[in-house]
C-alpha cells in the first residue's frame, strides 16, 4: 500500500511507517519490525478514505501514538496495538478480525483502548465514565492499555489547534483532571509535563501567553546567576573530590502558574528560585553530594526532603534541598542517582527501557501495581461508572503525606487523608470495624489529619460498623467506595426487612400471609414487573419505588394495573404499620415536624429512598396529601427502642453560664444536645435552639419540667414546624 504524504502543519513532526522502521531498529529485532509494518498495512487499509479534522489521512495519528511509545522503548505488540488502538471504535473491524490477523494479546490491547460505543447512555459525561472504567479495568489486566490511552490523548492535544475553542477546553480540561494525573501516577514525567502545558495553552490561552513572554523576558535576566551557582556547586564537588553532573532546570509553565495560584505567590516570587539538578553514578554519593552542598551553602531549615529512603508512590526517588544561595536567593537542588533519573523521566516505562535496571525500576513497578490492586477495590465498592470516576479523580492527587504504621511499615496517602483513610489503606476490615486511633500514643478523634512523619495505631471493635459521617471528611476513593459500598448494603438489607413488611401488613387485610401463596402465582408476578427474585421486590417496595397496596391486590387476582404510580386514599389498608425507630436508612423522620414516640405520626413515600415519618398535623404532610395519594397510615411501637431528635426553643435571661446550665440539666436528663444556636435579643434575655435526643413524649416533658426550674430559664416550648 502506498505511504500517504504529509500534508498541514498541525502534526509537525510527522513520521511516516519508513521514519518509524528506521527509528525501531535502534532497539527492535527485524523480525519484530516487520510484525509492526504488517500492522500498519492492516490499520491503513481499515481507516482507508478517513481523514482526520487537520484534513490529513488519518492513519498518521495511530503512526503518531506509536512513535510516542517508541521514544518510550515500549516492545513491539504496544506499538503493533497503539497503530490499530483506532480499528474497533471508528471501522467496522471486529475484535475477532485482530484475534484472527494478529493474536489474543494484541486484540485485548486495542478493546481496552476503545470506547464503549454499542451501549446508548443518558448523558455525554455517563458515556466517558463507563468507557473510562473499561479503559483502567482493561490496564489492571495489562499496563501497556493506559501507556497507549497517554500516547493517544498526548497526540490528540497536539493536534488540538482545530477543534473549537468551547471543544478544546472540555478536551483539556478532562486531560488536566484525569490523563496527566494518571502520568503523574505512573512516573511518566515527561510525557505529564509535556500535557499539562499543552492543556494550559488550550484552557487559559490568554494568561499562558502573558506568562510565557514573562518567562522569555526573565530568562535573560537569569542567565548569569545560573551560570555562577552552577560554577560555585562544580568546583564545590571537584574539591571533595566528587564526581556529578550538574543541569540547571527550569520550570515548567503550567507549574509556575500552579504554584503561582495555589499559593498566591507573584511571578517573581516564583521564578526567582534557581533550581539545579545533580546525577550521580551511587546511591551513598547522593548523601555525600548532599553535605558537599550544604557545606556550600546554608540549608533553609524544613525545606529537605528524603525521597530515597521514602520513596514517592510512583517509585520516584531524590534528596530535595533548598539553600540560601548567593545575596540570600533562594536555591532548589535535587541530588539522584541517573538510574533514578532515568526513572523519574520514563516512570512505569522504564520497566520496557530498562528491564535489567535493578531496584529504582522495581519500585516503579510495584507503585504501579499497588494502585492498580486498589483500582481493582474501587471498581468492586463502586456502584456505577460516574462513582468510580470519582473515586478514581480522588486518588489521583499528587501531594502526599508518608505515615507509620505502629509495626513501622510506611503508608503513603494524599494530603488532606485522615484516621480513617489510613484504616482503609492498610486493610477493609480495619476501617470498617475502626471505633478509635492513637497517633504517637495520644487519642485522637476519627477525623484527625494526619502528617508525614506520625506513626497511628487504629482501636478496632468487632461490632463496629462504618458511620455515614465519615463520608464528610474522608479524601481517599478507597475509603469512600467502602464505606459507600457498606452503606448500600446495608440500606438494600433494611429495604427488604421494610419492603417484606409492608406486603405482609397489605397481604394481612385479606386474611393472607406471603409465605401462603403459591409459588407458581410469585413467579408468574415476578415475570410481570419484570423482576428477578422475590427479595428485588421486596427492596423495591421498601425503597418507595413501589406501592405495596397495589402488589399485595395483584397477589390476591384482583385487575390492579401494577405500572400506575398513584393509588386513591380510599384503597388504603385499615390497619397501620408499625415504626420502631431501628429500621435504619429506610425510614427517615421528617426534620420540618421532628416527630417523636407518642405523637399521632403519617409517612409518605419517597421513591428510591423509603417512607418519611410525619407528625399527623405537620403542613407538609397535609399539603403532600393534596398534592399526592402516595402516603401510608403508621403507628409507633409500644416500645420503640431508640433515641429520636426533637427541637426545643428556650428564652433565658441573659446571665453568665446560662447556657452551661442549661446543657448540664440536659445531660443530667440522659439528653445529647446534637446541635444549638443562641440568638440574642434585647440585651436583657436571649433565646436558646436546641436540637436534643429524646425517648418519647414523656421523656421530652420530664426534660422540659426540669428546665422550667431554673430560674433563668423564662420560657420553653417545643418547635413542631
Amino acid at each position: 500500500m502506498a505511504e500517504p504524504a504529509p500534508t498541514d502543519e498541525y502534526c509537525k513532526p510527522r513520521f511516516l511507517i519508513s521514519d518509524l522502521c528506521v527509528y525501531l531498529e535502534s532497539y527492535l529485532k527485524q523480525e519484530q519490525i516487520r510484525e509492526v509494518y504488517r500492522a500498519y498495512l492492516f490499520s491503513a487499509e481499515a481507516h482507508e478514505g478517513q481523514k482526520r479534522m487537520t484534513g490529513e489521512p488519518y492513519i498518521y495519528h495511530p503512526l503518531a501514538v506509536a512513535r510516542i511509545l517508541a521514544d518510550m522503548r515500549m516492545d513491539y505488540k504496544c506499538l503493533m496495538a497503539a497503530i490499530l488502538h483506532d480499528v474497533i471504535e471508528d471501522t467496522p473491524t471486529a475484535k475477532e478480525q485482530i484475534t484472527e490477523s494478529f493474536d489474543q494479546e494484541i486484540a485485548e490491547l486495542v478493546d481496552g483502548v476503545s470506547k464503549l460505543t454499542q451501549i446508548d447512555f443518558r448523558s455525554r459525561a455517563e458515556a466517558q465514565a463507563a468507557s473510562f472504567r473499561k479503559m483502567l479495568l482493561a490496564m489492571t489486566r495489562d499496563i501497556r492499555v493506559v501507556m497507549i490511552k497517554l500516547a493517544d490523548r498526548l497526540h490528540n492535544m497536539r493536534t488540538l489547534g482545530v477543534m473549537r475553542p468551547e471543544k478544546a477546553r472540555r478536551i483539556a480540561r478532562e486531560t488536566l483532571d484525569i490523563y496527566a494525573p494518571i502520568a503523574n501516577r505512573l512516573g511518566i514525567n515527561n510525557l505529564r509535563i509535556e500535557l499539562e502545558d499543552l492543556c494550559f495553552a488550550a484552557y487559559w490561552p490568554m494568561r499562558q501567553r502573558v506568562l510565557k513572554e514573562a518567562v522569555s523576558t526573565a530568562r535573560g535576566n537569569r542567565k548569569e546567576v545560573m551560570r555562577n551557582i552552577e560554577t560555585a556547586i562544580h568546583n564545590r564537588l571537584e574539591e571533595d573530590g566528587l564526581q556529578g553532573e550538574v543541569m540547571g532546570r527550569e520550570k515548567h509553565l503550567y507549574s509556575i502558574y500552579k504554584k503561582m495560584r495555589e499559593k498566591k505567590l507573584s511571578f517573581h516570587e516564583v521564578v526567582d528560585v534557581y533550581a539545579f539538578r545533580i546525577a550521580v553514578d551511587r546511591l551513598d554519593t547522593c548523601y555525600r553530594v548532599l553535605g558537599s552542598m550544604h557545606n556550600l551553602y546554608k540549608p533553609v531549615p524544613g525545606r529537605f526532603k528524603d525521597y530515597i529512603a521514602i520513596p514517592k508512590a510512583n517509585g520516584y526517588q531524590s534528596l530535595h534541598t533548598v539553600l540560601f544561595g548567593p545575596h540570600g536567593i533562594p536555591v532548589e537542588v535535587q541530588i539522584r542517582t541517573e538510574e533514578m533519573n532515568r526513572l523519574a523521566d520514563s516512570g512505569i516505562a522504564a520497566h520496557w527501557l530498562y528491564k535489567d535496571g535493578g531496584q529504582q525500576t522495581d519500585l516503579a513497578q510495584s507503585g504501579a501495581s499497588a494502585w492498580l490492586n486498589n483500582l481493582l477495590e474501587l471498581q468492586q465498592g463502586a456502584g456505577d461508572s460516574m462513582e468510580f470516576l470519582e473515586h478514581v479523580k480522588v486518588d489521583l492527587f499528587p501531594d502526599e503525606v508518608y505515615v507509620f504504621t505502629p509495626q513501622g511499615e510506611i503508608m503513603v496517602l494524599p494530603k488532606g487523608a485522615t484516621v480513617i483513610d489510613f484504616a482503609y489503606a492498610v486493610h477493609t476490615d480495619l476501617g470498617n470495624q475502626c471505633v478509635a486511633a492513637r497517633i504517637g500514643r495520644q487519642l485522637v478523634p476519627l477525623r484527625s489529619r494526619l502528617y508525614s512523619g506520625q506513626t497511628v495505631e487504629i482501636i478496632t471493635s468487632p461490632g463496629a460498623v462504618p458511620n455515614p459521617v465519615w463520608l464528610n471528611f474522608v479524601v481517599t476513593g478507597k475509603a469512600r467506595a467502602n464505606i459507600r459500598s457498606y452503606l448500600k448494603n446495608l440500606q438494600q438489607q433494611e429495604a427488604m426487612e421494610l419492603g417484606r413488611r409492608l406486603l405482609e401488613k397489605e397481604l394481612s387485610n385479606h386474611g393472607r400471609s406471603i409465605d401462603d401463596l403459591q409459588p407458581v402465582k410469585l413467579e408468574y408476578l415476578l415475570k410481570e414487573l419484570k423482576i428477578d427474585s422475590m427479595e428485588s421486590l421486596f427492596e423495591e417496595i421498601g425503597l418507595g419505588k413501589r406501592m405495596p397496596l397495589l402488589v399485595g391486590r395483584r397477589l390476591m387476582g384482583e385487575g390492579v394495573d401494577l405500572s400506575r404510580e398513584e393509588v386513591g386514599a380510599a384503597g388504603l389498608a385499615s390497619s397501620p404499620l408499625m415504626i420502631k425507630g431501628t429500621e435504619g436508612m429506610v425510614v427517615k423522620f421528617a426534620k420540618c415536624c421532628r416527630p417523636i414516640p407518642g405523637d399521632d405520626i403519617v409517612a409518605t413515600f419517597n421513591p428510591g429512598k423509603g417512607i418519611v415519618v410525619h407528625r399527623h398535623e405537620c403542613h407538609n404532610i397535609g399539603d403532600a396529601r393534596k398534592r399526592d395519594d402516595r402516603w401510608l397510615d403508621v403507628q409507633w411501637e409500644h416500645e420503640a427502642a431508640a433515641d429520636f431528635s426533637t427541637e426545643v426553643k428556650i428564652d433565658v435571661g441573659n446571665k453568665r453560664g446560662v447556657l452551661a446550665t442549661v446543657a448540664s440539666a440536659l445531660s443530667a436528663m440522659g439528653s445529647n444536645i446534637e446541635n444549638v444556636r443562641m440568638e440574642e435579643r434585647d440585651g436583657l434575655t436571649s433565646t436558646l435552639h436546641f436540637v436534643m435526643t429524646v425517648k418519647d413524649r414523656r421523656h421530652l416533658a420530664n426534660i422540659m419540667r426540669r428546665l422550667r426550674s431554673i430560674p433563668t430559664v423564662l420560657r420553653i416550648y417545643r418547635l413542631l414546624g
